[in-house]
């Protein structure tokens, strides 16, 4: 089990920057695939981007390809998310994951991730 800590959620203008934090703690950190999600009241959980265990390979939902970036420190036991040009509709609740395993098939489904982040709110405004 991992238990995840998202920071660095905030209120930015349309077009801004913010990059989150999500610090794991545990030593199977560096043995996950980490996962960012995101939600708004009344919608499902929606899928942002992903990284595996070695952080050699990375996935985007098209609504945020070639605007946001996934990384991750092992050593630190933390996964970021750089969040560039943001738009009002990017505001949500941004939640980090956690799956022992990786998928080319599901590793956009949330239910696949068994550890979850309390969330921290980005609001971009216009």
């Amino acid at each position: 089990q991992v238990q995840l800590v998202e920071t660095g959620g905030g209120l930015v203008q349309a077009g801004g920057s913010l990059r989150l934090s999500c610090a794991a703690s545990g030593r199977a950190f560096s043995r996950h695939t980490m996962g960012w999600f995101r939600q708004v009241p009344g919608k499902e959980r929606e899928f942002v981007a992903v990284i595996i265990s070695s952080g050699s390979i990375t996935y985007y939902a098209d609504s945020v390809k070639g605007r946001f970036t996934i990384s991750r420190d092992n050593a630190k036991n933390t996964v970021y998310l750089q969040m560039n040009s943001l738009k009002v509709e990017d505001t949500a609740i941004y939640y980090c994951a956690a799956s022992p395993t990786f998928g080319s098939s599901f590793y956009n489904n949330p239910r696949t991730y068994a550890d979850w982040g309390q969330g921290t709110q980005v609001t971009v405004s216009s």
